[in-house]
C-alpha cells in the first residue's frame, strides 16, 4: 500500500480515538482534544511508529483543515466583543507582544527569523480555545467575550503581518495588495450587512434535510472564492477563510434561530469531524521530533519559547480583561490569551521553506505551541472554575 493510503485509515482511526481518550482522562483532568490529536500523530508518524509519512494528498486536506479552522473562528467571532474598551484594549495587547516578540526574536536570530518568530509569540489560537469556551458555555459571558477579542486579533493580525512581512513582495507592494483584499473583502462583509437574504434563508430552510443541503454548498462556494482570491492576490490563504467565516455569519444572521443552529451543526460537523482532525494528526505526523531530540539545545529552546509565550502574549492579553476582574480571572485570560499552535505551524512552515528556520528550531517552536494549548487552557479553565463572573459588558460598550 502507498503512504496515502495507508494514510487514509489510520488518521481516520487516531481522530477516533482522540476524543475518546480525553473523555477518558476528563474525570480527572481537562485536556483538549487537539492536544492527543497532535500527540498520536506524532506516535504514529515517522519519529515513533513510522506508520504514517507526510503525504502531498494528506497534506492538501490537512491545508483545507487548517482553513475551516480559521472558517469556523470567523463564524464565531463576536463582533460587538471587538467594540469599546475590549477591543481597544485586546488591539493594543497584540501591538504590544508584536513589538516585543521581534525584539525577542532579533537578540535570537536578526533578520526575517526576527519577524517570523514575532509573529508566532503574538499568536492566539482562537481556533482551538472557541471549542473550549463553547464547551463550558463561556462564549457569551464577560470572560468568554475578552478571550474572543484577544483570538480575533491574535489571529487576524497575525495574518496580516504575514502577508505584508513575510510574503514575495515588498511590503510597499504588499500592503497595496493587501488594501486590494481588503476592498474585496469589504464588499463582501457590506452586502451580508446590506444585501438581501430572504431567498437565500428560505432556500436553506427547503434543502436543511434533503439531498440539496444548499447551506453547505454556499459554505464552501464562499470559501472556495476567498481562498481563491487570498491565493490570486497571495496574501495568505487564511486570511481569506477567516473573512469568509465572517461573511458567512453575517449572511445567515437573520434566519430563523433553528436554521441557524442546523447550519452551525453540519458546519461544526464538516469541521471538527472530519477536516480539521487531519490538520492537527498531520501536523503532528510532521513534527520533527528527531531533529528536536538530537540537539539538546532545541529543548531549551522549547522551554524557553513555552515561558516567552506567556510574558510576550499572555501578559499584554490581561489588558482586555472585563472591568471588575479578579486577578485569578485576569490571570486566566492571560493565559488564554497566550494559547497559540495553528499560526505557529504556518509561519513556521514560512519560515522553513524560505531558509530562514531550521526544521529543528521549528520544531522546538512547535512543540512550545503544543506545549501551550496543553497547559494554558487547563491552568486558565481550573483557575476559572468557581470565579464569579466579571463586571456585565455595558463597560466595553463605552
Amino acid at each position: 500500500m502507498e503512504d496515502a493510503d495507508v494514510a487514509l485509515v489510520v488518521i481516520p482511526l487516531l481522530a477516533v480515538l482522540a476524543p475518546l481518550l480525553t473523555r477518558g482522562l476528563g474525570r480527572w483532568v481537562r485536556i483538549p482534544v487537539v492536544v492527543f490529536e497532535l500527540m498520536l500523530g506524532i506516535v504514529a508518524g515517522p519519529s515513533l511508529l513510522g506508520w504514517v509519512h507526510p503525504n502531498e494528498f494528506i497534506d492538501r486536506l490537512a491545508d483545507l483543515g487548517l482553513a475551516m479552522l480559521f472558517f469556523v473562528a470567523g463564524t464565531e467571532i463576536q463582533t460587538s466583543a471587538l467594540r469599546g474598551r475590549t477591543g481597544r484594549n485586546a488591539t493594543l495587547g497584540w501591538l504590544v507582544s508584536l513589538v516585543v516578540g521581534v525584539g525577542l526574536g532579533w537578540l535570537i536570530a536578526p533578520g526575517e527569523a526576527a519577524v517570523i518568530l514575532g509573529v508566532a509569540m503574538a499568536s492566539t489560537a482562537l481556533g482551538t480555545l472557541l471549542p473550549i469556551l463553547r464547551d463550558a458555555r463561556e462564549l457569551d459571558t464577560p470572560f468568554g467575550h475578552s478571550v474572543s477579542a484577544l483570538g480575533a486579533v491574535g489571529e487576524f493580525g497575525p495574518l496580516i503581518a504575514i502577508s505584508v512581512f513575510l510574503g514575495t513582495r515588498s511590503p510597499g507592494a504588499a500592503s497595496v495588495v493587501l488594501a486590494v483584499f481588503a476592498v474585496v473583502a469589504g464588499l463582501a462583509i457590506w452586502y451580508g450587512i446590506r444585501g438581501p437574504h430572504g431567498a437565500l434563508h428560505t432556500f436553506v430552510n427547503a434543502t436543511l434535510h434533503t439531498s440539496g443541503q444548499f447551506a453547505i454548498r454556499v459554505v464552501f462556494l464562499l470559501l472556495a472564492a476567498l481562498l481563491a482570491l487570498s491565493l490570486a492576490l497571495e496574501v495568505d490563504f487564511l486570511l481569506g477563510a477567516f473573512v469568509a467565516g465572517l461573511v458567512w455569519r453575517l449572511l445567515i444572521r437573520d434566519a430563523k434561530h433553528e436554521d441557524q443552529e442546523a447550519v452551525e451543526s453540519k458546519v461544526e460537523a464538516i469541521a471538527f469531524g472530519f477536516l480539521v482532525p487531519v490538520f492537527f494528526i498531520n501536523t503532528g505526523v510532521s513534527f520533527d521530533l528527531a531533529a528536536l531530540l538530537a540537539d539538546p539545545r532545541l529543548l531549551v529552546v522549547l522551554v524557553v519559547g513555552f515561558v516567552a509565550l506567556f510574558v510576550v502574549r499572555g501578559v499584554p492579553s490581561m489588558l482586555a480583561a472585563p472591568v471588575g476582574a479578579s486577578r485569578r480571572e485576569r490571570t486566566s485570560i492571560g493565559l488564554m490569551g497566550a494559547t497559540g499552535l495553528p499560526i505557529i505551524v504556518a509561519v513556521t512552515a514560512i519560515g522553513v521553506s524560505e531558509g530562514f528556520l531550521t526544521t529543528g528550531l521549528a520544531a522546538a517552536l512547535v512543540g512550545a505551541g503544543m506545549l501551550s494549548v496543553l497547559v494554558f487552557p487547563l491552568v486558565a479553565m481550573s483557575l476559572r472554575g468557581g470565579v464569579p463572573v466579571a463586571t456585565a459588558l455595558a463597560d466595553d460598550e463605552v
